[in-house]
């Protein structure tokens, strides 16, 4: 790690209610949205609660809890759009990618013949990501 933990970065924001998302799953430790630049449909996040940056701070248990959350949205999000795949992808410190510096999990579903789109688009209608959000609770209840 170079760099302390910020608690002002934007997802401790959304874990303390301070920035609105679409909530999909949340537990004691972990906390899952929908991603409100996505580059594919139903293009989700999982993150810790504990304050960490990335893989490199993060302690075991807070680090199993968000890759079973992660599980479950992988199989949720494959359900719910019939999806061909699903990426995951997790990137740590700028060199990487990392832009919010709170640890979390890309989670995409993937279609045949579709490539992602840039993560730097505009962002995506709050009506569009409701309705990804509700298909992706209702495959979490049915327990995909």
């Amino acid at each position: 790690m170079t760099e302390p933990y910020d608690d002002n970065n934007v997802f401790a924001k959304i874990l303390r209610g301070e920035i609105p998302s679409h909530k999909l799953y949340e537990d004691g430790d972990t906390y899952a949205f929908m991603d409100v630049m996505p580059q594919g449909k139903g293009h989700c996040l999982a993150i810790t609660k504990a304050p960490c940056r990335n893989l490199l701070d993060v302690e075991a248990e807070p680090l199993a809890a968000v890759v079973t959350t992660t599980q479950k949205l992988v199989r949720a999000v494959k359900k719910a759009f019939d999806a061909d795949g699903v990426t995951v992808m997790q990137f740590n410190e700028p060199a990487s990618g990392q832009t919010v510096f709170h640890l979390h999990f890309h989670v995409i579903p993937r279609f045949e013949g579709i490539p992602l789109k840039p993560h730097t688009g505009p962002m995506e209608d709050q009506g569009v990501l409701a309705a990804n959000a509700e298909k992706i609770r209702q495959a979490l209840a049915q327990g995909s």
